[in-house]
Parts: structure tokens; C-alpha cells; sequence
């Protein structure tokens, strides 16, 4: 799959709407009680790019944007503002927020993963896209200096460590991300009248399997 290794403007995506989506199928029975089944592993994220828009400027922004990406063809980063952190928005990333892995004293690379827990069930959401240079690490509650220590894939999220770490050192990390998606249309239309008016031009961005 074709990914451009670029973030939407973040401006923008500020203003937008948008969320997770899952898929659940449900049979209802005769006796009244239902059967549910969630199809997909890992929700969906859909966003309206088109809601951010204030200003001639962010629509030219925009199409510059589109047109760059060739439409539908080409992935991108999208910053959601409501969940870009491995802790709570208003709080700053620390290397110990977000289990990385156990070591074994045989495995060097660790994937980056997001735990969301309530009422005693957690859901893991993989983290492929870190943001550049976001990502901190932990061994055991210490943070550890990147470079000689460790590396980070930001294409993949994975944490490959100089040296295997030893057997039951507790790995950490807290990182920001960005949300792999792409546009899910391949026309952007635009009345500049009717947005001058107050109109806002819808346009949809769906996230993508990396």
C-alpha cells in the first residue's frame, strides 16, 4: 500500500469530526436474548477534514494537500486531537505510561501499543505510526537515553534495543501518534458563495490498515 509519510495539516484536523467505529454483528433469538460478535479486531477511525476549514487559505491548504496525495491513492498521518498521546490529552507523555513488553534476553524489537481499560477490560490498539522523536522508553521504571540504547522505527512503531533485554526487565513507553488514513473520495467540491455563507464542505477521511 502506497503511504506518504506526511502529516495533514494539524491546524485542520483540529477543527474536524471524527471517531472510532467497530463492527458488531447481532442475531436476536427467539427466546429474546441476542448473540453479538465483533467482526474486526480493531476499530475503524472515520474524520470530516471539511469542518476545519475558516478561511480561503485553509481550503487552498487543503486541495494542495488532496492533490499532492492524488486522492484516494496515497495514505497519510491525520493528528486526532482527541487521542494522540499514550496518556490523557492534557497530560504530558513519560516513558513509563504504556506497557512495551517483557525481556526474554532474546528479543530486541518491541512493538508501541496504547491500553484502554474500564471496568476491569483492556482493549491493546498497535501504534504504528509514532510521532518523529516522540517516543520515550522505560526498563524497570528507569528511562532510558535513545541512540545507544535503543531506535525507533516511526513508519512501523516498533522499539528495536541495541542489546536483547535481559529476562523479566519490565519495558515501557510513552509516545504521541498520528492515525494512518487516507481520503475517502476522489472529488473535492468546493462553492466558494456557500461557504463564505457559512456552508462547510464535507470531506471524509477514513484510517487505513498499515
Amino acid at each position: 500500500m502506497s503511504f506518504h509519510e506526511v502529516v495533514f495539516p494539524a491546524a485542520l484536523s483540529f477543527g474536524s469530526s471524527g471517531g472510532p467505529e467497530r463492527r458488531t454483528e447481532i442475531v436476536a433469538l427467539a427466546s429474546g436474548f441476542e448473540e453479538r460478535n465483533a467482526t474486526w479486531a480493531h476499530a475503524r477511525r472515520h474524520y470530516d477534514a471539511g469542518l476545519g476549514l475558516r478561511s480561503l487559505d485553509d481550503i487552498h491548504a487543503v486541495v494542495t494537500f488532496f492533490e499532492a496525495r492524488l486522492g484516494r491513492l496515497h495514505g497519510f498521518r491525520w493528528k486526532d486531537w482527541a487521542d494522540y498521546k499514550s496518556c490523557a490529552p492534557s497530560e504530558t507523555p513519560a516513558h513509563f505510561d504504556q506497557p512495551l513488553g517483557v525481556g526474554d534476553g532474546v528479543t530486541r524489537e518491541y512493538p508501541l501499543s496504547r491500553i484502554y481499560a474500564s471496568g476491569g477490560v483492556e482493549y491493546v490498539r498497535p501504534i504504528s505510526k509514532p510521532r518523529v522523536d516522540s517516543v520515550l522508553v522505560g526498563c524497570d521504571g528507569r528511562e532510558l537515553a535513545p541512540g545507544s540504547k535503543f531506535s525507533v522505527d516511526h513508519q512501523s512503531g516498533v522499539v528495536s534495543f541495541a542489546s536483547a533485554p535481559e529476562a523479566g526487565a519490565v519495558l515501557t513507553a510513552g509516545f504521541e501518534f498520528h492515525v494512518p488514513v487516507r481520503f475517502d473520495t476522489d472529488r473535492i467540491e468546493i462553492n466558494l458563495a456557500a461557504f463564505e455563507a457559512g456552508e462547510i464542505p464535507s470531506i471524509p477521511v477514513i484510517e487505513v490498515r498499515v
